[in-house]
């Protein structure tokens, strides 16, 4: 249910606007962005949901209100976030007003390459994650 909700108020993010350049170039990246992403990933490997709790948005923790439920959510949810074998930051998108939209390749334990989109917005701690979408036709098999 959880997942549901959480995919419904990312579902407004897929008509974001694109800040890549011209065709062949190098499409833009915040290592800000990259490392709180991977830091919440490294903090769900070590088992350490208080440390992974903190890189989400207020509104997600208002929503799961503690580490246990919103590691429970994302273990049943996103199992490929939860126990990724590869992970690679693709592009970087705007999402007005001052958001961002990180689209993230996994490659799950079973070797299964899945495509997200992480909804990142700022505020005055640094970026954190505000919601993930699991991109349709993004699991495809190795």
């Amino acid at each position: 249910m959880r997942r549901v909700l959480l995919s419904a108020v990312f579902a407004g993010v897929l008509g974001v606007a694109s800040v890549a350049g011209p065709a062949g170039a190098e499409a833009p990246r915040s290592p800000a962005i990259e490392t709180v992403i991977q830091s919440q990933i490294e903090a769900f490997l070590a088992g350490d949901l208080d440390t992974a709790f903190t890189f989400a948005s207020p509104g997600i923790k208002g929503m799961f209100r503690t580490p246990e439920r919103f590691g429970e959510m994302v273990r049943s949810g996103y199992p490929m976030v939860w126990r990724p074998s590869e992970v690679r930051y693709l592009e970087l998108r705007a999402h007005p007003p001052g958001g961002m939209v990180q689209r993230v390749m996994i490659i799950d334990e079973a070797g299964r390459l899945h495509l997200l989109d992480y909804l990142m917005i700022e505020r005055a701690g640094g970026w954190y994650i505000a919601g993930v979408q699991v991109l349709r036709g993004g699991a495809v098999g190795a």
